[in-house]
This record gives structure tokens, sequence and C-alpha cells, in this order.
């Protein structure tokens, strides 16, 4: 996919008419895509699975030689530039190998940290003299890297990190002091990003190899998931580290921190779909041989209920997450490598898609719960004993609603951004919400057409949310304004809506997409999806805009506005019942996910 010369701003899913022929979707994969895919799955499957229980009971040795394994093949090298040691294949490549790789179950989470906030501090933020120093090694497997924030006083307020960094008297280097908390690769990463504060209050990220006098590792944490993962204290001790190491710019680490952090989180959904095939996969194949009252129990109709639910989600998630793929590689391929300013581009590239990546990584990590939850409850008491991979997996998905920014945190991020913009007029929602306002009284109910084009209907729907979404966006900026900040039982809704009208728009675009490449009858499975995800969609944003709306009204005035809001969400459910049983048909038939 090459970059696109009209690039769509951040957010803007939920005020613009995009085309279908816009969004990157999985059916969209290049030959090298699909080879990196096929490369992954073929490592995991010959070199990580036949190990997986020595890499759970954290044989250190085993996973080093592993991921050296991995440099080997490519696999640890995509967001790398090629002078560097890397494919430069880029983030869709690199986003393929994260979810494929996910299958290797801790060995995954330890991949996905090191090509992700373990190496993309460097990618983006280096001067030539770092990259040449470091980047190799990364994209070899020869070194793993860490990205060590937490502190124990500081975990999402990460700027009050007490870490100091004082300046040598010859200024040749640093000298840190501090400790660095749940940081995972930690016990046997040879590089570590962190952050210090120089002067008391210069926020500044460094590089510190392991090696460096100051520097040592707590004891490994006894997890309730990932558990082959090293994840351990990182002691800064007086740790003299170059001044040569300063990553960007003193003071000015936040830019590094949040904006990998931001990458940090939309590979973390990665890592999510590709765990939720494999439960998926594992759950089905069990429901199809498992026999209950003379016949397999997948053919029963709350089976089939779990595993439409399961795979519909699953869809959703995955075209959200290539959607964004496509839309952060276009951004991404504007950059100058070349230029001295590579860190404030990359800085002012990556915040454009902050909203996105949030948004995925907060779907992304209750999708999985809820399909890993489900995959258990498919396999009954088989399901919570250690034979089966399903136990596993909903024990390790946990942690994706935990770090890079819990769900609680990343969901004040998406709405807060999202009223930010229409406090500073970047959004000018107040002509429209007028508009809709005045529109009302001649407002129908959203009905269904004989005849109608496939779509046309949920499309109407997810219209109609986009404006009980801007209705709500000006009502709140209305009555808070910059406090808002300060009312998170209105912002938890509000990001709510926002993460479900990007799930229909993804999954309907993709849909629409290949209806138009393919024909309804391959699109079938897609086309179902995105009916039954819009029908239910709507009435859980209906709830999410009463709970918002009971907040800020009362009385005539609360009557009032529940009306407006009724008038806008009217609509005739679908028969969601068949379509369940027509998605979990096309999964049960393959044994594994498709769409």
């Amino acid at each position: 996919m090459r970059p696109n010369n009209s690039l769509r701003k951040g957010g803007a899913f939920f005020v613009d008419n995009i085309s279908p022929a816009e969004v990157f979707t999985p059916e969209d994969f290049s030959e090298e895509h699909q080879m990196m895919a096929k490369t992954t799955e073929r490592f995991i499957k010959n070199e990580v699975l036949p190990h997986i229980e020595t890499i759970e009971h954290k044989d250190f040795n085993l996973i080093r030689s592993l991921m050296k394994k991995a440099g080997d093949l490519g696999l640890l090298g995509a967001d790398i530039e090629e002078e560097y040691g890397g494919s430069e294949t880029g983030i869709i490549a690199s986003q393929l190998i994260i979810e494929r790789s996910a299958a290797g179950a801790s060995f995954g989470v330890t991949l996905n940290v090191h090509t992700g906030i373990g190496t993309m501090p460097l990618v983006f933020f280096g001067n030539k003299a770092q990259k040449a120093k470091y980047l190799s090694a990364l994209a070899a497997g020869e070194k793993i890297g860490c990205y060590a924030l937490t502190e124990p006083s500081s975990g999402t307020d990460a700027l009050s990190i007490q870490t100091t960094a004082v300046l040598s008297a010859d200024g040749k280097y640093y000298r840190l002091d501090g400790a660095k908390q749940f940081i995972t690769n930690g016990g046997f990463a040879d590089i570590i990003f962190t952050y210090a504060k120089v002067d008391g209050d210069k926020f500044t990220a460094f590089i510190v190899e392991k090696d460096f006098a100051g520097v040592s590792t707590g004891k490994e944490e006894k997890k309730m998931g990932i558990r082959g993962t090293s994840t351990c204290s990182i002691f800064l001790d007086g740790a003299k580290v170059p001044v040569e190491n300063v990553l960007f710019k003193v003071g000015r680490g936040h830019v590094v921190a949040f904006n990998i952090l931001n990458l940090g989180r939309f590979k973390v959904a990665s890592g999510c779909v590709g765990m939720a095939k494999q439960a998926i996969e594992s759950s089905v194949g069990y429901a199809k041989q498992r026999h209950q009252f003379g016949r397999p129990v997948c053919e029963f109709g709350l089976m089939k209920q779990k595993v439409a639910e399961m795979a519909t989600k699953i869809y959703m998630a995955e075209s959200m997450l290539y959607r964004t793929a496509g839309l952060i590689h276009s951004v991404l391929g504007t950059i100058d490598r070349t230029s001295e300013d590579i860190g404030t581009q990359s800085a002012n590239c990556i915040a454009e898609y902050a909203i996105e990546c949030s948004i995925n990584k907060v779907y992304g990590s209750e999708m999985l719960a809820y399909v890993a939850d489900e995959a258990v409850q498919m396999f009954g008491g088989y399901g919570y004993t250690e034979e089966y991979p399903v136990e596993r997996i909903y024990r390790d998905c946990k942690i994706f609603r935990i770090y890079e920014g819990t769900n609680e945190i990343n969901r004040v991020i998406i709405a807060g951004w999202v009223m930010r913009k229409v406090l500073k007029n970047e959004i000018p929602l107040s002509a429209v919400a007028e508009r809709i306002r005045n529109e009302l009284s001649v407002l129908e109910p959203v009905l269904g057409v004989l005849n109608e084009k496939a779509l046309e209907y949920q499309r109407k729907m997810r219209d109609r949310a986009k404006r009980v979404l801007i209705i709500l966006c000006d009502t709140v900026a209305r009555k808070y304004g910059a406090a808002v900040d300060e009312e998170q039982d209105i912002l938890g809704p509000l990001s709510n809506i926002v993460q479900e009208i990007y799930a229909m728009d993804s999954g309907m675009l993709r849909a629409l997409k290949s209806l138009d490449s393919a024909g309804e009858q391959e699109a079938k499975t897609k086309i179902d999806m995105v009916q039954l995800y819009t029908n239910d969609a709507m009435t859980r944003i209906i709830n999410y805009a009463q709970q918002i709306l009971s907040t800020i009204y009362a009385g005539e005035e609360l009557h009032r506005e529940l009306e407006i809001l009724r008038k806008l969400t009217q609509f005739t459910p679908v028969n969601t019942a068949q379509l369940r049983r027509n998605i979990a048909d096309a999964i049960i038939e393959v044994g594994r996910y498709v769409s």
C-alpha cells in the first residue's frame, strides 16, 4: 500500500463520509505481507510451540535463542530502516507479525514488546549515531529491548516520575537514580529505554545499556498470566549514562514517551486479535469433536450464538486494526528519514492518530477478554484445566487491559481528545448539532426498504449514531467547557460511543469494499457480521447516551433530551438469531475464524 497523498485527519471517522476504497483492509495484504504472515506462523508452529511449557517456566536462554532465530527470519525489523539492518516493510507488516506471533503465548508478548516499545523509541526519535550503534543488533535479535517508564509511585501519571538525572561535572555523562517497576523483558533486556528528570523538572528520555555501572534488576514477579515473560524492576543507582545517550532532546522526553505509548497501544491490539483467533479456533475445534445428546455441541443454538458473537467481535477488531495500520502507514510515509528533525516529524505523525490507537487498545483487549471467557465456557470443565490452551489464554489476556495505559485512562484519552477538538473548534460540531436539532421535527425512524442495497440500512443506522455523538459532544461542551476532564462519569460512556462508531464504521467499510470487489456471495459473512453488530451496537449506544443525559439533566430538561435521543435512534431490529446462525455455520464449517 502506498502512502496516501490526501490523508484523513485523526478522528475523521465520526464526522466525515469515507468511501470504502479509502480504507486498508486485510483483503489488501500484498504478497510480501502474506509471506511475512506465513513465515511467522511457521516459526511459531515449528520453533516456539514445541517448547511452550519450557517457555512458561521462564527459560530465558531459550527465549533469547528464539528471538535470535526470529531476527534471522526478519521478524524483528519490519519497522527498521534497511541501512540499520531492518527490512523497512512497514507497520502493516509489523502488525501482521505481532498478530501471528500471538499464538506463541508469552513468547509473542516478548516479541511484541521488543519490536514495539523496546525498539520504536530509537526508530522514531534516535539520531543517526544512536541508530547506527544499536538498531542492527535489535533487528537481529542479538540485543533485546525494553521500555522502563512505570515506577512504584507513578503508573498512569507518568510525568510524576521520581527518577533523577544529574549531569557530571565534566559534562560527559548523567547519573540516573531511581527505580522502574513491572518492566516486561526487564530481566534479560540489553537496551533499556527509560526516563528521568534532569535538574528536577526536565522530563528526559535515555538509552541505557544493562551493563552500564549502577544498573541492576530485581527479582522476577510471580504473575497470574504471561508467566513465560520476564517482568521485574530495574534499579538505577547512580547509573552512568553518556550524554550522547539522551534520546531526542533534554526536557522533551514526554514527546517520546507518549507517542511511543500510542504505538505500543496499537501493537497491543494486534496481539489481542491474534490471541482471540487462537481462542476461537481451539474452542470451535473442541465443540465439533465433543458430543452430547448424540450430536456435536457446536450444533446447539446457544453454542452457535457464542461462536457468532466471538467471530463478529474479532471481525470488528481486525477491521479497525488494519484500517488504522493503513492510516499510520500513510502518515509515516511523509516523514523524511534523513532529516535532522525526524523526531519532531515522527511525533507529529504518530500523534495524529492517537485516538485510533487508544480505541484499538481498549476495544481489542476487551474483545479478547470476551472471546477468552466464552472459549473457556465452550470447553466446559476441560477449559478450566491446563490441558487445553484456552486456560492459559484466559489468564494471559487480563494484562492487555492494564498495560500501555489502563483501559480506564485510555477511555479518558479517547473522549478527552474528542472534547478538546470540539472546544478548540478544530471539529466544528456546534453548527452541525444545531442543524440536527432543527431537522428533528421531520426526522423519520430508520427503516429498511425492500430490495435496498446490501448494508444500506446499516449505513443509515451508523449515520444516526454519528448524529447522536455530535449532539452529545456539543451538549457536554456547552455544559462543562474545559472542566470536562474532571467528568469521568461522562467521558467513560462517551468514549464507548466513539468506539462503537469506529467499530461499526470500519467493519461496514470493509464489507462494502469486499462487496464491490468480490460480490455479495463472497462478502456474505462480512455483511451478516455488520448487520448483527450494528443492530446490537445501536442498543448499546442508546444506553450510553441515556447515562450521559441523565447525568447532565433532570426533570423536564431530561425528558426533552431523551425525546431527541428517541427520535434519532428509532430503528427496526433485524433478525439477529438468524444472523448468528449464519455466521456460526460459516465458522464451524472451516473450524477457525473467517470473515
